[in-house]
């Protein structure tokens, strides 16, 4: 009789699993969905061009990120193409399975498919996760990683097999190649095992075999780092002194409620209490240590606000357990409908802010009625029309179509030689990207990896310049002309009314010149 009971009941929690696969998998869908509607709307994002040009240029590492973004890229433009909607596509691709990995830890922390539900519509909502996978950048990718860990070490303190931290080892080694902020990660983990009175695991030897195996596939990459003098410190240490706005403590968690909508909040403060507070959520303390720790680091280190986005899916699928009893007792279900669909309308309302699903005039007059908006920056150049996540997505074409008129306005017997000289990655990418249909050759530029890739074979005897550094690099040219004026009302400030110079009689050979005009950035 017990015997018929028990496979009973497992024949339940199987459908149970199986019916929240399902819908996890339909809210995933949901999540491609909206990504889908306004993945071809205004045009690339800088980072975006960088990083196209970087899958051109394929190495075990770059100035500042790691290969695994170039990869992507490589992939994307072989597979897909290099169309604005072809390069976002594998970044709503992670979008929608962080959805479903969402609602997947917390029925690994013990919620049912409502506490699964709520996890996921949470996450799906947020308006910063959004805006990160509604492009192509490393960060797109890096919140999948964090949660892919979270749910091996849920699964462990779950009673799983040990061995599973080779499976841990495996992905913390390739979200190094991703972003190098998963060293985070991996610290605080350790650090909440140790808090959480579990030195056990580091008696055993899979763990340390997981370690190994993130060192192995992280290792080209550092030796790349340390053959090249360790050139993404030099990036962060300038990027700090002249780029990043530093945040009070205070500041840095009001982002982080607008970041994931402050109709959020309670589900993420839920969360972090169950960790800590509750009988049940004892046992996964260390993912609430992992939280914890990581924003102590960013917020000492003065790191970006969005730098936390990738703990989110451990605060929300967390709070979806805690607030389950709350919200859905069979005598008060009305308050979990509610507050989803309160989730959902505010999700709603805040979602122009995240993927770019109206027209640009739409836009601007939407965002009028949220003032508070204009309060989030990353950087310290502001914008006066948009925020700084569309600014950046403007003024490429009409860039390239300047510098091929200026191009194609020199004789031919000096077109051939001459070099098209750009002063950031951004303005270089939209060169090589968007000015095959000109056909004109491509941009060489002293920023970041771009340095690295030289200025080939020009000598300098001709030279297209612009960009926000050529006030400084036309003291090297001895004969200097403006020709034209790059403008776009809506892109960033610093690429508003850009002067483009057509340089001559050069100081010295442009290979002499090159380590000059290097900066890192």
């Amino acid at each position: 009789m017990k015997a018929n009971f028990d496979r009973a009941r497992v024949s339940d929690l199987s459908e149970i699993a199986t019916t929240g696969t399902v819908v996890l998998f339909s809210l995933a869908l949901l999540t491609f969905g909206i990504h889908l509607t306004g993945i071809g709307r205004y045009g690339f994002f800088r980072d975006e061009l960088y990083y196209l040009a970087c899958g051109r240029h394929l190495a075990w590492g770059y100035v500042d990120q790691p290969p695994l973004i170039a990869v992507v890229a490589w992939v994307s433009q072989h597979a897909i193409g290099t169309s604005l909607a072809a390069t976002r596509l594998l970044p709503a691709a992670a979008g929608a399975l962080l959805v479903f990995l969402t609602g997947f830890l917390a029925r690994e922390l013990g919620g049912s498919l409502r506490a699964q539900v709520l996890a996921a519509v949470t996450i799906l909502f947020a308006p910063a996760v959004l805006a990160m996978n509604s492009f192509l950048s490393m960060n797109a990718f890096e919140p999948m990683f964090w949660a892919l860990g979270a749910i091996l070490i849920a699964r462990i303190l779950n009673g799983g097999s040990p061995r599973l931290w080779l499976w841990f080892g495996l992905v913390t080694g390739v979200a190094f190649l991703n972003k190098h902020t998963i060293l985070v990660f991996g610290f605080a983990t350790v650090v909440g095992l140790l808090a959480s009175d579990l030195p056990r695991e580091f008696t055993r030897r899979w763990i340390w075999l997981g370690g190994a195996i993130a060192l192995a596939i992280f290792l080209p990459n550092l030796f790349w780092e340390a053959r090249n003098h360790w050139p993404q410190i030099e990036v962060v240490r300038n990027d700090r002194a002249v780029k990043t706005l530093a945040l009070s403590p205070l500041k840095y968690l009001w982002e982080q409620a607008l970041f994931m909508s402050p109709v959020s909040v309670p589900v993420a403060l839920s969360g972090l209490a169950w960790y800590f507070l509750s009988g049940r959520g004892k046992r996964f303390r260390p993912l609430g240590y992992i939280v914890v720790c990581s924003a102590a680091i960013f917020i000492f280190f003065k790191g970006k606000a969005y730098y936390l986005l990738p703990a989110y899916p451990i605060l929300f699928a967390a709070g979806g357990v805690a607030l389950e009893p709350f919200l859905f007792a069979p005598s008060r279900q009305w308050r979990g409908k509610s507050y989803v669909a309160v989730l959902i309308l505010v999700g709603l309302i805040t979602l122009p802010f995240g993927v770019p699903v109206l027209p640009l005039d739409s836009f601007l007059r939407y965002q009028r009625m949220f003032p508070v908006t204009h309060e989030v920056k990353t950087e310290r150049d502001s914008t006066s029309e948009l925020p700084q996540l569309y600014a950046d997505e403007f003024g490429w074409p009409e860039m390239t179509a300047t510098i091929a008129r200026v191009y194609y306005g020199l004789p031919p017997t000096e077109r051939y030689g001459c070099a098209i000289l750009a002063g950031n990655y951004g303005e270089a990418g939209a060169i090589d990207l968007l000015g095959r249909a000109y056909g004109i050759p491509k941009a060489i530029s002293p920023h970041n990896s771009y340095y690295f890739w030289g200025p080939r074979d020009y000598t300098g005897d001709c030279v297209i310049l612009f960009g926000e550094r050529a006030e400084f690099d036309k003291q090297f040219f001895g004969d200097v002309r403006e020709v034209a004026v790059i403008s776009n009302p809506y892109a960033m400030p610093n690429e508003i009314d850009l002067p483009v110079y057509v340089c001559r009689r050069p100081k010295m050979p442009l290979a002499e010149l090159w380590p000059k005009l290097r900066f890192y950035l």
